[in-house]
C-alpha cells in the first residue's frame, strides 16, 4: 500500500472513531497513521528545557499521588524520569537522533536475501505509556547496495524509542529501509509483548502480538517460506 493510500485509509478510520468516546474504545488500540503524531512546534524548545518542564510536571504527579518528595529515595525521581524520557526511551522522537547510514557497493554480488533476526527492542505503548518488549526480524535483497548490519539494529531502536503502536513501528522500519536501500524487496516481522495487556487491563501474561510487512519478492509464497525457514533455525 502506498503512503497516500495509507493516509486516505487513516482519514476514513479517524472519522469512524469520532463516533466513540474514550470509554467506549476502552483498551482497544488503533493504528491511525504512518507518521508518529507530533505537534508542529515539537522542537521549538531545547531538550534541556523539555527536561526541566517534565521534571516539574512529574513532581506534581508524584505529589498528587501522595508521595513524599522530600524522601531521599524520591527527591531525585522527577529529574531522573525527565532525563530518561528525553535522552533514552523517547529519544527516537527527535530527528537529530536518527542514525546516520552509510551504504556500500554489493561487491560480493550477493543476490540472495540477507536476514538479521532476533533484534531486541524496547518501546512504549502510546496508549498507556508502559513498555512494549519484543524482537524484530529484518530481511532484504540488495538492489546493488548493502547496509552495515549494525545499522539495521539502530534503525529498529530509533523508531522503537518513541510512544508507539506496533503496526506503525513495523511500517516505519520497512519504509525507512526501502528508502535507504532503494529496493522493494523488504520483509519485517515483529513479535512483541505489550505490558498494557500483561500488567494491567486483562492481565494476560502469555499472549504476544506479531506484525509483518512484506513487499517485492517477499510477496511470493516461496520467499516467505524461505524466510520462515531461516527464522526457525
Amino acid at each position: 500500500m502506498k503512503p497516500q493510500e495509507i493516509m486516505l485509509n487513516t482519514h476514513i478510520k479517524e472519522n469512524t472513531l469520532d463516533r466513540f468516546s474514550e470509554e467506549e474504545i476502552g483498551d482497544d488500540h488503533f493504528y491511525t497513521g504512518l507518521e508518529t503524531p507530533m505537534k508542529l512546534d515539537a522542537f521549538e524548545i531545547s531538550d534541556s528545557e523539555k527536561k526541566e518542564k517534565i521534571s516539574g510536571l512529574f513532581a506534581q504527579i508524584m505529589d498528587v499521588m501522595g508521595l513524599d518528595l522530600t524522601d531521599d529515595s524520591l527527591k531525585g525521581t522527577p529529574n531522573r524520569v525527565a532525563k530518561m524520557y528525553i535522552d533514552e526511551i523517547f529519544s527516537g522522537l527527535n530527528p537529530l537522533n536518527k542514525p546516520k547510514i552509510a551504504l556500500f557497493d554489493n561487491k560480493y554480488k550477493y543476490n540472495q536475501m540477507l536476514v538479521e533476526k532476533n533484534i531486541t527492542f524496547y518501546s512504549n505503548c502510546e496508549h498507556h505509556f508502559v513498555p512494549i518488549i519484543g524482537i524484530a526480524h529484518i530481511a532484504y535483497v540488495s538492489s546493488g547496495k548493502v547496509i552495515g548490519i549494525s545499522k539495521l539494529n539502530r534503525i529498529v531502536q530509533y523508531y522503537a524509542k518513541r510512544p508507539q503502536v506496533q503496526e506503525r513501528l513495523t511500517n516505519q522500519i520497512a519504509i525507512e529501509l526501502k528508502t535507504i536501500l532503494d529496493t522493494e524487496d523488504i520483509a519485517i516481522i515483529i513479535d512483541a509483548k505489550h505490558l498494557c495487556v500483561s500488567s494491567r487491563g486483562v492481565k494476560d501474561d502469555t499472549s504476544a502480538t506479531v506484525t509483518s510487512y512484506y513487499s517485492g519478492v517477499f510477496n511470493e509464497p516461496h520467499k516467505i517460506v524461505e524466510l520462515q525457514n531461516y527464522l526457525n533455525q
